[in-house]
């Protein structure tokens, strides 16, 4: 009877690509660890490449293969990494003067504090970020239209015989 249970190949497959969840992310298991980790809001390919190389971890390694302990490394390590400077993705910040590099939501919350800030203050770019225009100089005569998709193709008058 136990020899018929042989476990199904594709119970072994779904079992391999399951969510892991890294710094309140799911990523899918069948990724590599280099790409997997790019998934995660911060993450760039750069940061992802030096996470592998500090913590001594396989990139071409599976997320799925991950153990338990790598995990949580990661996690730690990506909430207080120790990167080069031009590696981090908030230098100089605002409040404290440091170099500083975060992730997910934090870098979330942050960007919309910043918008915020510059909203307040009235500057050009939050001025423009408020009135939904581009901010870095694009041209607005053919692009950025407002209310594009509310407008109507020319109409043909009806033919009165």
């Amino acid at each position: 009877m136990e020899q018929k249970i042989n476990q199904n190949p594709k119970l072994v497959k779904k079992e391999e690509q399951r969510l892991i969840r890294i710094l309140s992310k799911d990523i899918e298991g069948n990724l590599n660890v280099y790409v997997g980790l790019t998934k995660i809001k911060g993450i760039s390919w750069g940061v992802s490449n030096a996470i592998c190389k500090v913590l001594k971890i396989n990139k071409s390694k599976k997320i799925s293969e991950l153990t338990k302990e790598e995990i949580d490394k990661i996690n730690i390590f990506s909430e207080n990494p120790d990167l080069p400077n031009y590696l981090m993705n908030r230098k100089n910040d605002r409040e404290t003067g440091k170099n500083k590099h975060l992730v997910g939501s934090h870098l979330e919350l942050q960007k919309d504090l910043d918008l915020g800030r510059l909203k307040k203050i009235k500057s050009y770019k939050g001025v423009r970020h408020s009135l939904g225009l581009p901010v870095r100089g694009q041209r607005t005569r053919s692009h950025f239209r407002k209310n594009r998709r509310k407008s109507v193709g020319i109409k043909k008058k009806e033919n009165k015989k």
